[in-house]
């Protein structure tokens, strides 16, 4: 991405200054908040959030509202994100201060682990139970790979992404990847699961499958996976979803094959009990996508489908013409 000479003196600047160099340095690691910064680098609040508001102004740093927290992480999508990624290069290994720093940061996730730890021992028996209503992730994993890798995908989207999984499972192989769920503390978990995997490149937001938070983004690939039977009004997520993907690129859809489960509708908060082919063909129709076949993991007694549409931008099929789906059966 080229930078006009005010952007890149206005980064130069910024960066310019030993705590504000190291802050960038830290954010390079992942994201963190002003009272993760505050105690790492032993300086006062405002102090702080002074460094960041330059940086962030400079397209250094990007910034995340999450609740009452804002999330801080190096700059991926700014004109100034490749001067902020090779001045962090540059950033002396060996540097004393800066192990000191890296020290103190693997403190605050171990607290976060902590608490992921903590959220998963609590809700563990919950989820297990759901689990044991259809077939192993793994196969559901699997397909979705399968899926995937009918097309280069350098930018994944996850829509609902819970614990983090799906970026984790294509998160070496893509350049970038994004999360966004609603939960505070499923992305605390999902934080600390693309941590310990050390995958710098994915990272996730707090935001509504409805109005995703996402500014003059676009990637290759989005997934719903098991999200979508929350959503009020699946068409126009899946909708909302397309505004962000590329021409070309794959949209799918990891969700329950209609069932009579009412537990999951009264204990679990599902909205729809899931979904058939016909709707999944005819909403991808009305958004814009070329279905594809889906594919079916039989379980006892939910089925899980996997439905793929790709984003076609020559000949968009109208409402009420969308295409009958041959299933595969796995």
């Amino acid at each position: 991405m080229s930078v006009d000479m005010d952007k890149l003196l206005q980064g130069l600047r910024a960066a310019a200054e030993p705590t504000r160099l190291r802050i960038m340095a830290l954010c390079s690691h992942g994201e963190l908040t002003v009272s993760d910064l505050t105690n790492i680098l032993n300086q006062s609040q405002p102090r702080v959030s002074r460094h960041l508001k330059l940086l962030v102004d400079a397209g250094l740093l990007e910034r995340f509202r999450e609740g009452a927290w804002a999330y801080y992480r190096l700059a991926e999508t700014s004109e100034t994100a490749e001067l902020s990624h090779s001045l962090v290069d540059f950033v002396p290994v060996g540097d004393g201060v800066h192990s000191r720093d890296l020290e103190r940061l693997q403190f605050v996730k171990q607290a976060r682990a902590d608490q992921a730890a903590a959220f998963f021992r609590e809700n563990a028996e919950r989820w297990d139970k759901i689990r044991n209503l259809y077939i192993d992730d793994k196969s559901v994993e699997s397909a979705l790979i399968k899926t995937l890798s009918k097309a280069e995908t350098r930018g994944l989207l996850d829509i609902g992404t819970g614990t983090g999984r799906i970026l984790e499972i294509f998160g070496e192989s893509i350049e970038r990847g994004v999360g966004i769920d609603l939960s505070h503390e499923m992305l605390s978990v999902a934080r600390v699961n693309l941590e310990q995997q050390g995958l710098r490149n994915c990272h996730v937001r707090y935001g509504d499958m409805n109005d995703l938070p996402l500014d003059q983004e676009s990637f290759d690939a989005v997934t719903f996976h098991l999200a979508l039977h929350y959503a009020d009004d699946p068409s126009a997520a899946i909708k909302e979803a397309v505004r962000f993907l590329n021409p070309g690129g794959r949209l799918v859809v990891v969700d329950f094959a209609p069932h009579e489960v009412e537990g999951l509708r009264d204990e679990h908060a599902h909205r729809w009990l899931g979904f058939d082919d016909d709707a999944i063909a005819s909403w991808f129709a009305e958004a814009g996508l070329e279905a594809e076949r889906p594919i079916r993991l039989p379980g006892d007694p939910l089925t899980v489908c996997v439905w793929p549409g790709v984003r076609n931008d020559v000949a968009v099929a109208a409402p009420g013409n969308a295409q009958s789906m041959n299933e595969v059966r796995v």
